[in-house]
């Protein structure tokens, strides 16, 4: 088992790559961890959880006849639920861990990566919602080939949808097998493969619909635990953050940095990068924007973002007071003048490291869960954890289905000539497959540090799925050859650049020194994307290109109208 400071080490050096906290959260307990007691009541909890999303399954399965039901639940989803959807979608258990985490080591530093996922909400508000909605059917891809070539764009769309959902996917499948190793006291095997199982059972009888309940489910579980310690550690000082600040500054070893910015990221670069990474990254994640698909106009799109953002913006909050409370209630003795979540107390006159911590630095929000309403709620917590990545693990794997058999079977192989019957049965059988081989990949990557493969979905999204979006909506002048080609650019420059980065060639392959320079090559691929689509859409002067510039107008009329959105594309 690899040492406590290297597994701390691993996870910073993914959170200064820009890599989101569930990364951070993988990276944190990857390698062997050793298996605790089981925990009954955590157990009993995720029991009842599993139960009554099957029995929704059953039911969502019912309702399921059309390819619109299984891949948009019929467009029937009210924009308050989708809200609520999309912030389950969003909020993953590691992000409530990982983000809770990174307070508890650093400070007010933690709050970096919740403002920035934030600020990617406005533009998908803004700039993306209510026009995906009026010119898509099922998948982001229906848009982006609105008036282009369908075969070349369609593959470029599925190609990175199913590489962002597969690296994220990875991720989310070992963090889960971790974390419940490391509460339950199951083994990893088991956790992985329960997981994968529950997560084909999920998508492939209940579709859309069925996804859609779990992860409204699992967000009120996750805001009402969430808000319950809150609540509890702020009452503990009166309700008055400022003496929460205070004590959490006299008990941390790092005293006052903990109330400074620049723990994290320190250079200009890096951190434009990161801000990128989680700005377009959102804006181009395909399970995520599958989502605007299940309202039943743009109306109701706008409304579900509102809401989103809304519940998103208060778990943040939520996770920093949870952050904070968590090095008051670790680091400091109790009652009794015992740590019972360090390994070891303190040296007389010392203060306590927050390295010390039992399980790592993302089981703080665990830890403070127990210390703020006893083991019946440490069961509680640790059973939304597990449930909180069944339902991130639903969307994604929907997510990948869909870019199997509605952009390339149904749109690239059969050409559209194909039955809404084959392409549902085509989608379950790629949802039986996806969960297969995430369950062997999960299994193989027990032991690996998994962190850069989700600021590579990342990354991936906001080169190569965003860039062809937003352009193909407001740049008249686009056509398929700079689609194509600034999308290829965007997909390969990012994944190269990662993988020769400090993150990838130097802390995962061990080689003494990084090829390229920066830990998260999101300035320079979404750059160089941007650019590719620029410059070899304008000296594109083929009577294609000509054509498809054309078509424009009648897109934009229908972006901003919603007219003949349920028809067929301008071809």
């Amino acid at each position: 088992m690899r040492s406590l400071t290297n597994r701390i080490g691993a996870t910073a050096a993914a959170l200064i790559a820009g890599f989101v906290p569930v990364a951070a959260f993988a990276a944190a307990v990857e390698g062997a961890v050793q298996k605790q007691a089981t925990n009954y009541e955590a157990i009993i909890m995720f029991s009842i959880f599993v139960a009554g999303t099957l029995g929704i399954t059953y039911w969502a399965a019912k309702q399921t006849k059309s390819a619109k039901d299984f891949y948009a639940a019929g467009g029937g989803i009210t924009g308050f639920q989708n809200g609520l959807a999309i912030a389950g979608d969003y909020m993953s258990a590691a992000s409530f861990l990982g983000i809770a985490g990174l307070v508890y080591m650093n400070g007010y530093d933690g709050l970096i990566f919740s403002v920035g996922w934030l600020v990617g909400w406005p533009i998908i508000l803004f700039l993306i919602a209510e026009r995906l909605r009026n010119l898509g059917k099922y998948t982001f891809a229906d848009v982006a080939s609105y008036r282009f070539q369908q075969t070349p764009i369609r593959t470029l769309a599925a190609c990175g949808s199913l590489a962002t959902v597969t690296f994220y996917l990875i991720a989310q499948m070992v963090g889960a097998g971790k974390l419940i190793q490391l509460l339950f006291g199951m083994e990893y095997l088991w956790a992985v493969v329960i997981v994968g199982v529950l997560m084909i059972a999920y998508v492939t009888f209940g579709g859309m619909l069925a996804t859609t309940w779990v992860q409204i489910i699992k967000a009120v579980l996750l805001l009402s635990g969430a808000t319950f310690m809150a609540v509890m550690i702020l009452a503990q000082y009166g309700f008055n953050p400022e003496k929460l600040f205070q004590h959490a500054v006299s008990v941390h070893a790092k005293s006052g940095a903990i109330m400074q910015p620049g723990a994290l990221i320190s250079d200009p670069v890096s951190a434009i990068s990161l801000g990128m990474a989680l700005m377009f990254g959102t804006a181009g994640l395909p399970h995520i924007l599958m989502r605007f698909f299940t309202v039943a106009d743009a109306k109701e799109a706008r409304k579900s973002v509102f809401y989103a953002t809304g519940f998103i913006g208060y778990f943040y909050i939520l996770t920093f007071i949870i952050g904070f409370g968590a090095i008051v209630l670790i680091l400091a003795p109790d009652a009794s003048g015992a740590f019972p979540f360090l390994k070891a107390a303190p040296a007389a006159g010392t203060l306590a490291s927050p390295a010390n911590i039992i399980g790592g630095s993302n089981m703080a929000a665990i830890h403070t869960a127990n210390a703020v309403g006893g083991n019946l709620f440490y069961g509680f917590i640790s059973a939304v954890a597990f449930a909180t990545i069944l339902a991130v693990v639903a969307g994604l794997t929907l997510a990948g289905a869909s870019a199997v058999s509605h952009d390339l079977y149904a749109s690239v192989i059969a050409k559209g000539r194909v039955s809404e019957r084959d392409e549902i049965r085509v989608s379950k059988i790629a949802t039986v497959v996806i969960g297969i081989v995430s369950i062997f990949l999960g299994i193989a990557f027990e032991n690996q540090n998994v962190a850069f493969m989700v600021g590579l979905a990342f990354v991936i999204a906001a080169s190569a799925n965003f860039p062809i979006l937003l352009m193909s909506m407001f740049w008249g002048k686009m056509t398929t050859r700079g689609a194509v080609i600034g999308g290829w650019l965007g997909l390969i420059s990012s994944v190269t650049m990662l993988v020769l980065g400090p993150t990838v060639w130097k802390a995962v392959l061990g080689n003494p020194a990084a090829i390229f320079p920066y830990d998260n090559p999101g300035l320079f691929s979404i750059v160089i994307s941007f650019v590719g689509i620029w410059f070899f859409s304008i000296t594109d002067n083929s009577q294609q290109a000509q054509s498809e510039r054309k078509l424009f107008e009648a897109q934009y009329i229908r972006s901003q109208t919603g007219l003949g959105a349920e028809g067929a594309s301008a071809h």
